[in-house]
């Protein structure tokens, strides 16, 4: 008998019912559900990261609503399209039927369908992105890390993101950056590679905890000259220099696989 929950809820594998390339995606994206647990932006089952799946246009992978993301699998993803029909959903035990947040979709399909370029979307609510969404000032290049969010594009708070009417708006909001502040509400982060998008998450919200606190302090901001500001966001750019991921999600992937590979199941 199973001595443990985490053994009672064991997810058949989905391995040999996806493509080879597909399987490679689900590892990559269920290392970003832990990674991004592990470094402190989860919040319970809620929010979401998603990846468009190779070589099937219009679908991407997300998480089951209800599962953690310390819990989360390569095979306990969900494949829907861009419209939230769900496509493929592993057996889950005990006669659960977890399906997708409706939010979730609404959000990461916009996204998907407007940039087909866009690999991975990445959408948190730490309390320090809540906290500078909710600030009129909003983020502040007022370090190297933030400087590299000084064109962050913004979107304001309609509501839950329930209304299909909201896409359109979204996806200009975001326009060609590669992070978005949502006003009220939270961070997302988007990259041609799931490590991208998730080096983007984990500077943006870097950038969000530094100016708190520094802000908390009450003492006056130095202030970086303009042309520096622009200058330092140049050299941030992706035909400046690498892309962002490249060198340390090999490096990430080992953390993980050090601390639980569960997460490539």
């Amino acid at each position: 008998m199973p001595d443990s929950a985490a053994e009672r809820f064991q997810i058949p594998s989905m391995r040999d019912r996806v493509s080879p390339e597909e399987w490679q995606a689900r590892i990559d994206l269920a290392a970003c559900y832990r990674l991004t647990d592990l470094y402190g932006m989860s919040d319970m089952a809620a929010n979401h990261i998603s990846v468009r799946v190779p070589g099937e246009d219009g679908a991407f992978l997300i998480n089951a609503y209800g599962m953690l993301y310390e819990e989360i699998t390569a095979s306990s993803l969900v494949k829907i399209d861009v419209h939230g029909n769900v496509l493929a959903k592993p057996e889950f035990p005990g006669g659960l039927s977890y399906g997708v947040n409706r939010a979730g979709f609404v959000i990461h399909g916009a996204i998907h369908e407007a940039k087909h370029e866009i690999a991975c979307v990445i959408h948190t609510h730490t309390w320090p992105g809540m906290a500078v969404s909710s600030l009129e000032c909003g983020l502040l290049p007022m370090n190297q890390t933030s400087m590299r969010f000084a064109k962050i594009g913004y979107h304001d708070y309609e509501g839950v993101v329930l209304d299909l009417e909201m896409q359109e708006r979204l996806v200009r909001d975001l326009g060609d950056n590669n992070a978005l502040i949502l006003r009220n509400h939270g961070l997302l982060t988007i990259g041609k590679s799931v490590g991208e998008a998730f080096n983007a998450m984990h500077r943006l919200e870097l950038s969000c905890r530094a100016q708190l606190a520094a802000q908390a302090t009450g003492q006056k901001l130095v202030e970086v000259p303009q042309a520096v500001v622009d200058a330092t966001w140049n050299n941030y750019q992706p035909g400046t220099r690498r892309p962002y991921g490249v060198m340390e999600w090999p490096a990430l992937l080992r953390k993980l696989d050090r601390i639980d590979p569960s997460y490539r199941d």
